[in-house]
């Protein structure tokens, strides 16, 4: 009896010592053996073709240029007199009020002297040689000629908005 029971000891000995995980290699090794990896081949190197930079033939980009979308102005009238307003700064004059006569309406404007003037379309105001485009009862319209980095005269439009009364 001792006998049967070494001898189931010592097999179960000799399974216990068998390669592990040997059932999964040779499971691996079945899988893999048809399968082969692709390369891709090495693209071949273009040659090198160098570039001459002529910067005489080309604009300079430091330069200010002024793309040309409308025809520029000639500059102010030296001609025309000058308004009494045109001595003042457009941010220095305010609206205080509109008048309407014979349904003309004329914008009241207080300059910072505490002078009032009454102004129409077509008069001029503010040191941009701006002219006056319209008038609501709550703004002045402007156009004012004013020059840009170039040294060209544009067009730019402003306006007056109405200042309530203080109370006091």
């Amino acid at each position: 009896m001792r006998l049967k029971y070494y001898f189931v000891l010592g097999c179960l000995l000799l399974v216990g010592c068998g390669e592990p995980h040997g059932d999964l290699r040779v499971w691996m090794s079945e899988q893999g053996k048809g399968m082969r990896g692709k390369i891709e081949p090495i693209p071949e190197v273009q040659e090198y073709e160098p570039f001459t930079y002529n910067a005489y033939d080309m604009q300079d980009p430091f330069f200010p240029r002024k793309i040309n979308t409308q025809e520029d102005k000639g500059g102010p009238d030296k001609k025309r007199k000058p308004e009494p307003l045109e001595a003042y700064p457009l941010d220095g004059l305010k609206m205080v009020g509109t008048l309407e006569r014979n349904k003309t309406v004329y914008g009241l404007i207080q300059a910072p002297g505490k002078d009032i003037y009454q102004v129409s379309v077509g008069n001029y105001m503010g040191q941009d040689y701006g002219k006056i485009i319209s008038i609501t009862e709550t703004e002045i319209q402007l156009k004012e000629l004013v020059q840009d980095g170039t040294g060209d005269w544009t067009d730019r439009s402003n306006s007056l908005h109405l200042v309530e009364s203080e109370k006091k």
